[in-house]
């Protein structure tokens, strides 16, 4: 238990605040990344209602 005191001390230490640059970088990649998933999803939507539409008389 010592050991883990002494190793979160030494992390919260080496941590920093992210500066704006580096914010701004990790905000665009995690936006791109809700983007990317987001047209994905609707990309297979859009491809199961055009199946059902051609499935159905």
């Amino acid at each position: 238990m010592r050991k883990f005191f002494h190793e979160a001390k030494r992390v919260i230490a080496v941590a920093r605040k992210p500066g704006r640059e580096e914010y701004l970088q990790v905000a665009k990649v995690a936006g791109l990344g809700i983007l990317v998933f987001g047209l994905v999803g609707f990309a297979i939507m859009l491809i199961s209602y055009f199946i059902q539409g051609m499935l159905t008389p």
